[in-house]
């Protein structure tokens, strides 16, 4: 037994069952043993893959998109270009490769990366050691300085901790983590006030799950906070969902394999769908206009991938054609990371369409 699952157990034993969202919370941040705090989870070696690992092209068109909204907003001669939960530094550092073509912007930039695990602070580290602008990192988004801001989030909602709640016997309960002999399992916690649903679903079939995310509201709440009193603009990217649904979407994987949420404490990534309804709402609440969601695909696509793919294949290797060619379907096809992968930007109100947003309302 791992030293995260005895401390889970002994905690379960003495309180009582946890909820999802607190079994998310230790498994995944625990300062000593969470997942996040203690690994490199990325690539072949590791558990996933996200998109910035997949192909150069997904940080760089970004990076152009980050470039023409700084342009946007006047080309003010500071802004704060900030990635929240930057994985290994591989998306800065292609984004700052494509932010080179834009004439004045570097010398703009205060660079912040926003990073709670040691461990991946040391690759972000090591990746950006060449960038020729300023770097900080922070372990909290309320250090980095006020001004003009354009932030990057890729993958990071999905891995924050949701809330569960199951229908029985005609109401709603918290689903909890509870123990049944050796094993940690699944329970019903307290019932809930049906408010806590939405109306839509609060008469479902005993069985039906829905998933709350209030830590995901607080994080969106704080990046639309600040894009809205400092001007700028937020693109986030994610996998979920455009409109509320019922269903369990909490996963695991290890290895690059689905795994049992409940096993191995602390050893697999668990992370859960975005509720991208939820994010627009929380978004609008702290004076952000939200536009999207738009599929990654579609986005990829107006970015211009097609032609910053034509541009890698005009110098490339038979063997790094096929590569470029394969990266680029895994990254916009429908049945791949396309469709699934949903991106929202949020700008002050009176703003003009960001890149890629010019036709969505």
């Amino acid at each position: 037994m791992s030293q995260l699952a005895a401390q889970l157990r002994a905690r379960i034993e003495t309180e009582g069952p946890i909820s999802v969202e607190a079994w998310m919370n230790a498994c995944l941040a625990d300062p000593d043993h969470g997942y996040y705090m203690t690994r490199d989870p990325l690539g072949r070696a590791g558990d996933f893959t996200t998109a910035p690992e997949i192909s150069q092209m997904f940080g760089e068109l970004l990076g152009l998109w980050a470039g023409v909204v700084w342009q946007q907003i006047g080309g003010p001669s500071k802004v704060h270009l900030i990635e929240i939960g930057p994985g290994r530094g591989t998306l800065m550092k292609d984004t700052l490769r494509a932010l080179r073509g834009v004439p004045g912007v570097m010398d703009a930039l205060d660079v912040h990366m926003v990073e709670t695990s040691p461990t991946l602070t040391k690759a972000q580290q090591n990746s950006l050691k060449d960038t020729p602008c300023n770097v900080t990192w922070h372990t909290d988004l309320a250090t980095v300085p006020q001004g003009p801001v354009i932030f990057l989030a890729n993958e990071f909602l999905d891995a924050l901790p949701i809330r569960q709640y199951i229908r029985s016997d005609g109401g709603w309960y918290e689903r909890v983590v509870t123990l049944s002999g050796d094993q940690f399992v699944f329970g019903l916690g307290e019932r809930v006030d049906d408010s806590v649903i939405p109306e839509k679903f609060r008469a479902a079939s005993d069985g039906s799950i829905y998933e709350d995310a209030p830590i995901v509201q607080v994080a969106v709440q704080n990046i639309a906070h600040r894009v809205a009193s400092d001007g700028g603009a937020a693109l986030i990217v994610d996998y979920g969902y455009a409109e509320n649904v019922l269903g369990e979407t909490l996963q695991a994987l290890s290895k690059h394999a689905y795994a049992d949420p409940l096993d191995c404490p602390g050893e697999n990534d668990l992370t859960a769908h975005v509720n991208f309804a939820d994010v627009k709402v929380g978004a609008e609440a702290a004076g952000a206009r939200v536009w999207g969601p738009i599929e990654q695909g579609t986005l990829l696509e107006r970015l211009g991938i097609a032609a910053r793919a034509a541009s890698l294949l005009a110098n490339a290797t038979k063997d790094q054609a096929q590569d470029i060619a394969t990266a680029r379907r895994r990254l916009v096809d429908h049945d791949a990371m396309g469709r699934l992968f949903k991106v929202i930007a949020l700008t002050p109100l009176e703003s003009a369409a960001p890149p890629a947003f010019e036709t969505v309302r």
